[in-house]
């Protein structure tokens, strides 16, 4: 199927987006193609429209062989294939960020004509373009979103490569895509009118949305909070602008970052321990961090090994050194907060999680395992677990979930084992991932004040 043009485009788009009307959604058009096609978008839906300016790197004398991307506030995406194929030095590479990087303020001014970036935290931002080829742009855009506390991304696209399409799933919280291709060729090549777009035009288009759009529409309404998100249990009004900030943290022979947010009056800190291939940005788990903050739980995104070590694969699955890493940042994370800790482990981070719950005198009041790997843990540390543990697997994950069943076996501590229905093993299902939140909201905020040790009970 061919488009006739952008707008189209975005009017079958709008048609795929239909259940998010009425909600707190802001859409934002990536310049310059995606903008037509997000206005059609923003009109159907009702929501407001903004820009989210990002820029291609291209390889020096093949611009069009993307070798990465930025957004605003600093973010860059790199395909490290694509720099070791390219050949390309850290010069190369500083060079042609320098200049793009003038570009994207220089169109972020010329678009945005002196008005404010519509706020996106805690809100459903829709991203969209007029194509997926590579990917790297949508990427930076989700990640830019992501950094200013989207409790929701979708990704809107109406066509794309499919490889890319799955490979995005790994950053959006959704991806819509009327049509994808194994081979997709030029996105153009999808229309039938592709004229280029002008910064004119794209001016022009957001100016119109910004008349047309009331100023209520346009911020964060207590009344239409976005969705979907964890449905948390009413809290001190203090909870709503929590301490956030970068950290590194001394672990185990190594400094590791980290992302520290602390509600105000929070009660307890949850530390989470990132599975293979993953790292703190880890869109997933920061939805359900962000999910807790509104709880009145501190949370802790951290990476358990450098950069460096991350390349090896030994190291992402050395259970026993990221018990230790994740043991460390839980000492300090004690001391920096003063709060009882508890952890939060996905795919190798649960056993993680476990051993380093298991190891004498952690004091952890709970953990929490999504689509993780007990089995990974130590039969030792299963067996000395003292602390409540419980297991979220989907239903569909159907070897993991007997894996669990086999770990859980194991363990004389009360635990339960939570089958989310239609759930894969990365809870990509629509609304399975809010589930998998209030599941481990309502674990943590029970258990925060019960001990370790005593008899142990199993829940059913």
């Amino acid at each position: 199927m061919r488009y006739d043009d952008r707008r189209a485009a975005g009017r079958l788009l709008a048609g795929r987006l239909e259940e998010l009307r009425g909600r707190d959604v802001v859409v934002l058009g990536l310049p310059r193609g995606g903008v037509p096609v997000a206005a059609e978008v923003a009109r159907r839906l009702g929501a407001p429209l903004d820009v989210l300016v990002v820029r291609k790197l291209g390889v020096p004398g093949q611009p069009e062989w993307g070798f990465g991307a930025i957004g605003e506030h600093g973010v860059r995406v790199l395909n490290r294939d694509v720099i070791d194929a390219a050949g390309l030095n850290a010069g190369e590479r500083e060079a042609v960020e320098e200049a793009e990087r003038g570009e994207l303020e220089r169109r972020v001014r010329s678009y945005r004509q002196e008005r404010a970036a519509l706020p996106v935290t805690g809100r459903t931002a829709v991203v969209v373009d007029d194509g997926l080829a590579t990917g790297a742009t949508a990427e930076a855009a989700c990640r830019v979103v992501r950094d200013q506390g989207a409790a929701r991304i979708v990704l809107a696209v109406p066509v794309g490569a499919s490889h890319s399409v799955a490979r995005l799933r790994r950053v959006a919280d959704d991806v819509v895509c009327p049509h994808t291709h194994r081979v997709l060729g030029s996105v153009g090549a999808w229309y039938r009118d592709f004229a280029q777009v002008s910064d004119a035009e794209v001016t022009s288009l957001l100016a119109s949305a910004a008349r047309a759009t009331p100023r209520s529409r346009a911020e964060p309404s207590p009344e239409a909070p976005a969705q979907p998100q964890p449905q948390p249990q009413p809290q001190p009004t203090g909870h709503a602008s929590p301490s956030d900030r970068e950290v590194r943290i001394p672990a185990a022979g190594a400094r590791v970052g980290a992302r520290l947010v602390v509600p105000d009056g929070a009660s307890a800190a949850v530390a989470f321990a990132h599975g293979s291939g993953s790292s703190r940005h880890s869109p997933r788990n920061r939805y359900v961090a962000t999910a807790l903050n509104r709880a009145g739980l501190a949370t802790l995104l951290l990476d358990l090994l450098t950069d460096d070590e991350a390349h090896d694969r030994h190291n992402v699955f050395d259970i026993l050194l990221l018990a230790r890493r994740l043991h460390a940042a839980s000492v300090w994370l004690r001391g920096e907060t003063g709060l009882p800790v508890a952890y939060f482990g996905a795919s190798t981070g649960a056993a993680a999680a476990l051993e380093a719950a298991a190891l004498s005198g952690s004091d952890v009041r709970s953990v929490v395992s999504r689509g993780g790997r007990p089995d990974l843990a130590t039969p030792a540390a299963l067996t000395r677990l003292r602390a409540p543990t419980l297991l979220i697997v989907g239903s569909r994950d159907t070897q993991v979930l007997s894996l669990n069943r086999l770990a859980a076996d194991r363990m004389h501590c009360e635990h339960r084992i939570a089958v989310v229905p239609g759930a894969t093993h990365l809870f990509e299902e629509p609304g399975t991932l809010t589930t998998v939140a209030e599941l481990a909201r309502d674990w943590f905020t029970t258990h925060l004040d019960r001990p370790t040790t005593g008899t142990p009970r199993r829940s059913a």
